[in-house]
């Protein structure tokens, strides 16, 4: 974690009231810890630079939302998690599609189409690993927020429970006490889905 600026406060009440220079010195502080965060949370350097793009824009934006009830870094670090899930959620909604009209182009040859084997699971087995899939994503979207970005940094990301606490700006029984809450919410949550299906 970033040693705090003594005069962050400062720099805080001058970018609210428009200094651009005061804003850069705090973001400079923390950038690099920022595009960490989002490269662990995405596993990839493009998205991890967007996201920390993102991250200091709507930092930037919403400066006035900042009360100062925690650390500048903290603030940061929580809209950071949240664009670096949106970027998740975005990514796995989004599939690298190629047109199979397209004709691939040979090396000292003329353009020939596409030929692709179907690897895939049989239609039943795709569907049923799609529902599977859909439940569980419905049932995460369906925790309570604060125990939602827990269960996904610790469960389906693996981080640390002290990675998570870092991350979230919270104490390491917190982050216990949320991943519980969040398990039990869960299991509780697929037990009725099960029991109706």
């Amino acid at each position: 974690m970033p040693t705090h600026l003594e005069n962050e406060p400062t720099l805080v009440a001058e970018a609210r009231a428009g200094s651009a220079e005061a804003f850069t010195t705090l973001v400079k502080q923390y950038d690099r810890y920022i595009y960490r965060l989002a490269l662990n949370i995405t596993g990839n350097q493009q998205d991890a630079e967007d996201v920390l793009q993102e991250t200091l824009l709507k930092a930037y934006t919403k400066l006035d939302q900042f009360h100062g009830d925690s650390r500048f870094y903290t603030w940061l670090v929580r809209i950071g998690v949240n664009e670096a899930l949106m970027r998740l959620r975005k990514r796995s909604s989004d599939k690298n599609t190629v047109s199979l009209d397209e004709p691939v182009e040979a090396e000292g040859k003329s353009p020939v189409l596409r030929e692709i084997e179907d690897w895939a699971d049989n239609p039943e087995k795709r569907y049923a690993k799609m529902e599977l899939g859909k439940i569980l994503n419905q049932t995460v979207q369906r925790l309570e927020p604060q125990f939602r970005t827990v269960f996904i940094l610790r469960d389906v990301e693996d981080f640390s429970t002290e990675e998570t606490a870092k991350m979230m700006g919270l104490s390491v029984p917190a982050v216990k006490s949320r991943l519980l809450r969040a398990r039990l919410q869960a299991r509780e949550l697929l037990n009725r889905y099960f029991r109706k299906g």
